[in-house]
């Protein structure tokens, strides 16, 4: 960047030039924040009432919804992130079919296995459903968007998605304190220095809602920038398949979260992922800065690392072209 930053940019979404407005703070940044984004606040409302309710659930009425190898949806708290393990719990749930849905199959998109939804909170599936459709719908809109922005037509991606992209939804929780019993934190993978590690995400775009504790950072231009919480707004995240696709046009950037202090912390992304089948290639006319990437043989290898200290973690890097 050609002048020193300090804090993301907020992008109101209503505001006359908003698509070119998020395209370039897209391309400078990585990470923006936007606001009148078309979800009802009072539906977020309910969002953080029905996430809070669930993770102060007792701990065995969590690990009935306990995620594996062979089901990744689910409850889970040894979560890992450039082999450490993060101080937090999380809940994840997935895109399903409208085949399915009609079937009243929970099966998700991905073939990773079954939504599985707590029975002591019956607004919990209804509340999350409904949200998970409208961070769907905002972020196929800031497909277009982003589409535009490389001069391409608005419908460009939408082959790699509709009912079949394997995007899902995670609700976080950052306790103060290890969620492990302390005779189950000896056998665990020890804890990190972070809350949450720093990474890149994998995927193609992340909607992320935030609460106002504030930790979230971002690295620009090589120095850790704080994502500053704003009443009302969402960030929008550029992910590694996204910056394949746009050639570096959109990086995606490194991000961490700082140890709570004095308070736990939530936040909720839904990950926008394309069907598994999809292969990502450097889009445009300048010449390819990647060989093309098949987004389930890359996303399998990187959720492999999140249950067990596999040794190097698969990067986009890895398939630059040098």
């Amino acid at each position: 960047m050609s002048e020193a930053a300090t804090e993301t940019p907020l992008v109101d979404l209503s505001e006359p030039g908003a698509a070119q407005a998020f395209t370039s703070a897209a391309s400078s940044w990585g990470f923006v924040q936007i606001v009148q984004h078309g979800i009802p606040l009072t539906l977020i409302d309910q969002v953080w009432k029905q996430t809070q309710t669930f993770f102060a659930l007792p701990r065995d009425t969590k690990r009935q919804l306990l995620r594996s190898k062979e089901n990744a949806m689910g409850y889970f708290d040894q979560e890992l992130t450039k082999n450490k393990r993060d101080l937090k719990e999380i809940f994840d749930f997935g895109a399903v079919s409208a085949a399915n849905l009609e079937a009243g199959v929970d099966q998700v998109n991905s073939g990773d296995g079954s939504n599985q939804w707590p029975e002591s909170l019956p607004e919990f599936k209804r509340t999350m459903c409904e949200y998970f459709s409208a961070c769907e719908q905002l972020g196929h809109n800031l497909l277009e968007m982003l589409s535009g922005g490389l001069g391409l037509p608005g419908d460009t991606f939408h082959p790699h998605f509709g009912d079949r992209h394997t995007g899902f939804m995670r609700l976080n929780y950052y306790p103060i304190d290890d969620p492990l019993a302390v005779s189950e934190a000896g056998d665990a993978t020890p804890l990190g220095d972070m809350a949450l590690h720093h990474h890149t995400d994998a995927g193609v775009l992340t909607v992320l809602l935030q609460d106002d504790t504030g930790g979230l950072e971002a690295q620009v231009d090589g120095e850790w920038l704080d994502v500053t919480p704003i009443e009302g707004a969402l960030i929008i995240n550029v992910g590694d398949m996204m910056q394949v696709w746009s050639n570096d046009h959109y990086p995606a950037l490194l991000h961490r979260v700082r140890p709570v202090q004095g308070r736990s912390r939530y936040s909720i992304p839904f990950f926008l992922n394309p069907a598994y089948e999809t292969d990502c290639t450097p889009l445009g006319k300048t010449p390819p800065r990647y060989r093309s990437i098949n987004w389930g043989e890359f996303r399998r290898a990187r959720s492999d690392g999140d249950y067990a200290n596999l040794g190097k973690e698969i990067q986009i890097e890895d398939f630059r072209i040098r």
